[in-house]
């Protein structure tokens, strides 16, 4: 289904397509995950490792799921933040999905109603469980 081979951990990493989407980060071809200001969200960042695999979704325009991004670098301090409290990780682009899976499709779907995107929508970077990730993959086309 996935040419990756799936860590133990995986990822739902949220971005507004018109501030930092998936096209930047394929141009920039590693992009620091930075300016998350959520506790939950932090701790999973905290949580990442490198080889963790993270599904890249477009927030507020478009609302899907576009391409799947690897962690290359955890357990860093955000740049932007001047009292180096919250967490970054540095991530690299993998592929973009054959066909992107939206939040419609994603709530119209039965075994997807406990994925934390939609208990905990407003969290940035939340945690998909690997039945969700399988899922998700087959509705984006099988293959990436």
């Amino acid at each position: 289904m996935t040419k990756f081979a799936l860590s133990e951990q995986l990822w739902l990493m949220k971005s507004e397509p018109d501030v930092y989407g998936w096209d930047d980060l394929v141009a920039e071809g590693e992009g620091t995950w930075d300016g998350v200001r959520n506790h939950l969200a932090a701790r999973n960042l905290r949580t990442m490792q490198v080889g963790d695999l993270a599904f890249f979704y477009h927030s507020n325009i478009g609302k899907e799921i576009v391409g799947i991004a690897q962690i290359s670098a955890g357990g860093l301090t955000d740049p932007t933040d001047p009292e180096g409290k919250w967490a970054a990780v540095k991530v690299k682009p993998l592929a973009k999905l054959a066909a992107p899976v939206t939040l419609a499709t994603i709530k119209a779907t039965e075994a997807l109603a406990a994925m934390d995107l939609l208990r905990l929508s407003r969290l940035s970077v939340s945690a998909v469980r690997p039945d969700e990730w399988a899922l998700i993959l087959e509705m984006a086309g099988g293959t990436i």
